[in-house]
């Protein structure tokens, strides 16, 4: 197969269109791994590069899709096969590199890993990017002491991507959740999920012109930034620790060093675009086996190329609830 339908993102005069549109291998970019897309997910960044935000892609016509899951077709090297099964997330793909959002993509080896036994493509893409960045925010917490004794966790922007999979991930594994929201109709979802408690965004900025909050939370996993981060910070018990891994409210936070002083707690950053490959290895090894997630389908929105356009819009409009999934099958 020379030819592949792909989404592709064009300049105009007057912004920026989408179309599926029928491109050639030929046309992809040089690397030592083919790979037939079988699915790729939806993440904010996606919808970021699809409407040309510069500090996400900034050469065009381009075909976004951060996420990539599929079968290797060609391979230069002795690492892979044709047949092999892998995962292809962050880096450069999807932002200047032709993305997961084309039924083919062509990348260096080492953006790439094996798909682990007991996760199937489709469910890696179930997970996808967000799904993995919440598993490496507990995964770090963790690291660092967070543990189920700690006291109950904070999971911000709980009804997004990496919220509601940090909500179902931290349930399973015996953690006290409490899930903000700004979506009073997402309260039952979340607790099918695992949540234990619900707190209103609203409430979740409370106190932001306080330089400390009362003791709560026994870890955070923050995916919205501005004062909600800042008040998770201000709201840690003792020690514990937030981990910050998303900017949908602001990338500003209102700070001082009073908590760091007084409590001893941390800020982590959490980044999962460049993370070295033997470590997004092991957080897949873990989704795979000790972090499986029963029911995760109820996250899943189905998509394929033909529908993924509005659902672009409503991640960006902050409508899009669970994971978007794109089949790349047909």
């Amino acid at each position: 197969m020379s030819k592949y339908r792909a989404l592709l993102i064009e300049k105009t005069e007057d912004g920026f269109t989408r179309r599926v549109v029928e491109r050639d291998t030929a046309e992809l970019p040089e690397g030592d791994v083919l790979i037939d897309v079988h699915y790729s997910s939806l993440n904010y960044k996606d919808g970021l590069s699809a409407t040309g935000n510069p500090g996400v892609t900034r050469n065009f016509p381009h075909t976004p899709g951060i996420d990539a899951a599929g079968v290797v077709v060609e391979s230069a090297t002795a690492q892979f096969k044709p047949g092999d099964e892998v995962i292809c997330i962050g880096f450069d793909l999807g932002m200047n590199t032709p993305g997961g959002y084309g039924q083919r993509v062509r990348v260096p080896a080492e953006w790439v890993i094996a798909c682990p036994d007991g996760l199937s493509l489709h469910w890696s893409m179930v997970l996808g990017t967000a799904g993995f960045t919440a598993a490496l925010a507990v995964h770090k917490l963790e690291q660092v002491g967070m543990t189920t004794a700690s006291g109950p966790v904070l999971v911000t922007g709980a009804s997004g991507g990496v919220g509601s999979v940090a909500v179902m991930l931290l349930a399973t594994l015996g953690y006290e959740v409490t899930a903000v929201t700004g979506k009073a109709e997402q309260h039952e979802f979340l607790r099918s999920l695992g949540a234990s408690s619900l707190m209103s965004r609203d409430d979740a900025r409370q106190g932001a012109d306080r330089p400390l909050l009362a003791e709560t939370w026994g870890g955070v996993v923050d995916t919205v930034g501005g004062e909600i981060l800042f008040n998770g910070v201000k709201s840690l018990r003792y020690g514990a620790s937030l981990a910050a891994c998303g900017l949908v409210d602001s990338p500003q936070i209102p700070a001082t060093v009073l908590p760091f002083l007084l409590r001893h707690v941390n800020l982590l950053g959490i980044d999962s675009v460049q993370l070295p490959l033997a470590q997004k290895a092991e957080i897949w090894k873990k989704l795979a086996g000790p972090w499986t997630l029963e029911g995760i389908e109820r996250l899943e929105e189905r998509l394929t190329l033909d529908t993924l356009s509005p659902a672009i819009d409503r991640i960006l409009a902050g409508k899009m609830v669970g994971r978007g999934v794109v089949d790349l099958r047909g």
